[in-house]
């Protein structure tokens, strides 16, 4: 290619495991011509395997994988190229979702429900060097979702993650990685921290 030909689409990688999901936001990827999706994968392993041979110009990830998350996939693809970017694909809308992606290095956050020219637009932002994350919610202070308030409030009760994960049937090392979220939330850094917050509320009355 001579330097004055026309440049390539923007080539993709999407890391997700749920299959009619993926398919589904490749078909809204590859509805675009500025857009190629050149990889996939279902898992943080399956990614990492991968990742040296593809090296995406943009990288779009979910959060929650079957072996980790995706901030192990971001994490693996940084180590290959520090300037990698990166976009976060999920299911969960909370403020932990967004601090977990910014710490990741990613450059946006986008809903599995955005419509597909939403997706087409946010990818080709971060590729040319913008970013692309929710509208901030002001000052209401940290926001856990519903399963992240249940692992508190089991935190509080004085269990162990794998007694956590077989309560709620996951697996353990993904309870791992949402008690990090968790602390990070709540600008705490230790589970017993957690602990003490749960028993003051409780005896102050809170549900």
């Amino acid at each position: 290619m001579t330097a004055t030909d026309t440049p390539g689409p923007i080539r993709v990688m999407l890391v997700d495991d749920h299959e009619v999901v993926r398919r589904g936001i490749v078909t809204a990827i590859e509805s675009s011509p500025a857009l190629r999706v050149i990889g996939e994968a279902s898992s943080v392993a399956e990614a990492r395997r991968r990742l040296p041979a593809i090296r995406p110009d943009v990288l779009v990830v979910d959060l929650q994988l079957p072996d980790g998350t995706g901030i192990d996939v971001m994490d693996a693809a940084r180590d290959l190229n520090p300037e990698q970017t990166m976009l976060v694909l999920t299911s969960f809308d909370d403020d932990a979702a967004l601090r977990e992606s910014r710490a990741a290095g990613a450059a946006g956050l986008m809903l599995k429900s955005a419509r597909s020219q939403e997706i087409v637009e946010s990818i080709c932002a971060v590729h040319e060097g913008r970013t692309v994350w929710p509208a901030d919610r002001g000052d209401e202070g940290p926001e856990l979702s519903a399963s992240d308030q249940r692992i508190v409030e089991l935190i509080g009760d004085g269990h162990s993650n794998r007694e956590i994960a077989e309560n709620l049937g996951i697996a353990e090392k993904t309870v791992k990685n949402r008690v990090t979220v968790i602390l990070q939330a709540l600008g705490m850094q230790r589970r017993t921290q957690v602990a003490a917050m749960v028993a003051a509320r409780r005896r102050a009355g809170w549900k």
